[in-house]
C-alpha cells in the first residue's frame, strides 16, 4: 500500500522523495489532503460529532546540483488543536550535501526523533499515540525548529544534530522574558539488520531561565516480519518548570498487511500526565488502499485515565496524497 510505504519511509527521513510530481529537472510538487470523520462519546465532557477536512499540505521541493530545499505550506490544526483558517509555512529549508555523506541543513524543519512522523501519511493510525503533545515528537505542527542540521548517513548508520530556537523565538533580545537560549537535539538510527531499525536521540531545551530548561529522551525500535510489523516506542520528558519532575509515554504498535489493498494496525500506547497520574489508549485501526493515492482508515480508539475518564472515539479517515 503507498501510504504504507510513505509512512515506512518517512520513519527514515526520505518521506519529501517517496511521491512527487515532477515539473522539471529542478522542481517537482507533492503533497496531501487529508479529511475526517469523527464520533467521541465521553463521561467527561459532551458528546462530540465532526466532520472536517483535516489538513491539506503542498510541499515544493527543490534541486540544483549538490543543493535542494523544499518549502512545505499546509493548512491544519494550531496549538489548541482548532482548525486555521489560512494557510502557513511549515517548512521551509535548504541542504547542502557533500560528498562524504555529510549533509547541512538550514532553515525550518520538524524533529527527527519520534516514531510517528509529521504528516498523516507517515501514521499507521488516525490518531497520535498520545494525547499529550510534548511526547508527540514527530508532529511537525506543534515542534517547528529554526536553526542549522548536520547529517551523516551510512549504509547501516544515520546520525544528526541540530542547534535550533522554536519558531518565532529569539535566542537573544532586549526582553529577557522573550528570549531562549539555543536548542539542541541529537537523533542517531541504526539498520543494519535485516528487517530491524533502531533509532532515538536525545533534545535539550534551554530557556533563558535555567529552571525552565527541559531534557527529552527517544528510543524507538521497529521490526519486519513476513507480513508484520512490530514496533515499540519510549519518550522520557524532563521539564525543571514542572513540580511533577520526569513524565513518560511509550506505544507499542503491530501493523499486518492482510493483502496488498487491505491491513490493519492494533496500538497502545500510556503517557504520564503527573504525578502517579496517567492515561492509556488501545487503537485499532483498519486501513484500505481505494487506489494508489486514496488511502482510507477506519479507527476505533478507547482511552481512560486516573481520574475515571474514559473516552471511546470512532473515525473514519481517507487521505489523498500526490
Amino acid at each position: 500500500m503507498k501510504n504504507k510505504l510513505l509512512a515506512i519511509l518517512a520513519t527514515l527521513g526520505m518521506v519529501a522523495s517517496a511521491s512527487a510530481v515532477k515539473i522539471n529537472d529542478n522542481l517537482s510538487i507533492n503533497g496531501f489532503i487529508d479529511g475526517s470523520w469523527t464520533s467521541t462519546d465521553s463521561n467527561a465532557v459532551n458528546d462530540d460529532n465532526d466532520l472536517d477536512v483535516d489538513e491539506v499540505e503542498l510541499n515544493f521541493l527543490f534541486n540544483a546540483g549538490n543543493v535542494s530545499g523544499e518549502i512545505h505550506i499546509d493548512d491544519s490544526e494550531d496549538a489548541n488543536g482548532d482548525n486555521s483558517d489560512s494557510l502557513d509555512l511549515e517548512q521551509a529549508h535548504f541542504t547542502y550535501g557533500l560528498s562524504n555523506g555529510i549533509d547541512i541543513q538550514v532553515g525550518r524543519f520538524g524533529s527527527d526523533l519520534g516514531f510517528e512522523r509529521e504528516d498523516p501519511a507517515g501514521l499507521y493510525t488516525f490518531s497520535r499515540a498520545y494525547g499529550a503533545n510534548e511526547f508527540n515528537l514527530g508532529n511537525v505542527d506543534f515542534a517547528v525548529q529554526e536553526g542549522v542540521r548536520v547529517s551523516y548517513s551510512a549504509d547501516a548508520f544515520s546520525a544528526s544534530f541540530a542547534a535550533y530556537n522554536p519558531e518565532g523565538i529569539a535566542e537573544e533580545t532586549s526582553d529577557p522574558a522573550a528570549q531562549d537560549d539555543l536548542n539542541y537535539e541529537l537523533s542517531l538510527a541504526f539498520n543494519g539488520v535485516e528487517n530491524f531499525t533502531l533509532g532515538g536521540g536525545v533534545q535539550g531545551v534551554r530557556a533563558a531561565d535555567a529552571g525552565e530548561d527541559v531534557d527529552t529522551t527517544n528510543i524507538y525500535a521497529t521490526y519486519t516480519l513476513n507480513k508484520i510489523l512490530f514496533a515499540a516506542e519510549y519518550v522520557n520528558v524532563d521539564d525543571e518548570d514542572n513540580d511533577d519532575g520526569d513524565r513518560s509515554a511509550y506505544l507499542i504498535l503491530a501493523d499486518y498487511d492482510i493483502n496488498e489493498k487491505l491491513g490493519i494496525a492494533v496500538r497502545y500506547s500510556e503517557w504520564e500526565t503527573g504525578a502517579n497520574a496517567e492515561s492509556d489508549q488501545i487503537t485499532i485501526a483498519p486501513n484500505y488502499a481505494i487506489t494508489e493515492s486514496l488511502g482510507a482508515i477506519l479507527e476505533y480508539s478507547s482511552s481512560e485515565n486516573n481520574d475515571g475518564e474514559e473516552s471511546d472515539t470512532l473515525a473514519l479517515e481517507l487521505t489523498f496524497t500526490f
